[in-house]
């Protein structure tokens, strides 16, 4: 079980490459990647991407990446027409402004796009150099999600336990239950009929109303759930899983408190259906 919600970082190293790599996400329903590239490495986006999505596959991912320093050779060239076309901005940004400054080079190399640069690195040494490191970033990355997943799962745990304890005692009361809406109808048709109440008239009664207002069939599917869910938490990705599961509990939670009139039934319900609640708001924050 991994959290949506991590940090992992690694440096690069290389003779020609020295980079800072950062990795952090939020919870988002789906995967949502956000890739912050350096112009010199716009060509490697896509295998970066392909990367982070091999081992990420919800939340809200942003991975950045900053040169620290290169020992390649690095050739500048000017580009002439975004120059010009920066300098007649600046000219009529002065003139609104009610300035006679005329712009002068140092304005024009601050504007970007006006100045361009080529390290004459090789994408695919590039790459080279640079996958260790988005690897290694994968991994811390991982590791941090892994902790936080660890974590959202000994609260689980403790919130699962809720859970079966609020079943047992609901278990407990069912059988009661039945005994009381079979001596209760009994005694009603005896009220209202006297000696002509008819045995196979009552039974009857009492088998349909049971069908209705007995719980055992909601036990026993509350109790597979829970064995489903207990399973789903060893696989790295289940969060979607985690949350179906508890939509089913909640649901056959809601049908043991509308059928069952037993004031220790509801509050059982009552404590089954927060600790469930307390699942469904950790699972938010599972891949």
């Amino acid at each position: 079980m991994k959290s949506m919600t991590g940090f992992g970082s690694a440096r690069v190293a290389t003779p020609k490459l020295k980079a800072e790599i950062t990795l952090r996400s939020l919870n988002n329903r789906y995967l949502d990647l956000s890739v912050q590239l350096p112009s010199s490495l716009l060509s490697l986006e896509k295998r970066i991407r392909d990367a982070v999505s091999e081992r990420v596959r919800r939340g809200k991912v942003e991975l950045g990446i900053r040169l620290t320093g290169s020992e390649a050779p690095s050739f500048a060239r000017a580009d002439q027409d975004a120059a010009r076309a920066a300098a007649q901005a600046l000219r009529e940004l002065a003139q609104a402004a009610g300035l006679r400054e005329e712009p002068g080079l140092s304005h024009l190399m601050a504007v970007e796009g006006v100045l361009l640069y080529d390290r004459g690195l090789d994408p695919e040494e590039l790459w080279t150099g640079l996958e260790p490191g988005i690897r290694a970033c994968l991994d811390d990355f991982d590791a941090d999600r892994a902790r936080e997943g660890q974590s959202a799962r000994a609260d689980m745990d403790r919130q699962l336990a809720v859970v079966e304890a609020s079943l047992g005692l609901i278990a407990e009361r069912a059988g009661e239950l039945e005994s009381f809406i079979v001596k209760d109808l009994r005694a009603r048709f005896v009220q209202v009929m006297g000696d002509l109440a008819d045995e196979a008239r009552i039974l009857s009664e009492t088998a349909a109303y049971l069908a209705k207002h007995t719980i055992n069939e909601e036990l026993v599917r509350l109790r597979a759930h829970l064995d489903a869910f207990r399973a789903a938490m060893d696989d790295d990705q289940c969060g979607k899983k985690l949350d179906f599961i508890c939509q089913e509990l909640n649901r056959e939670a809601n049908t043991i408190g509308s059928k069952s009139a037993q004031v220790e039934v509801s509050q059982s319900v009552i404590r089954l259906k927060d600790a469930i609640e307390n699942i469904r708001e950790q699972v938010r924050n599972v891949e």
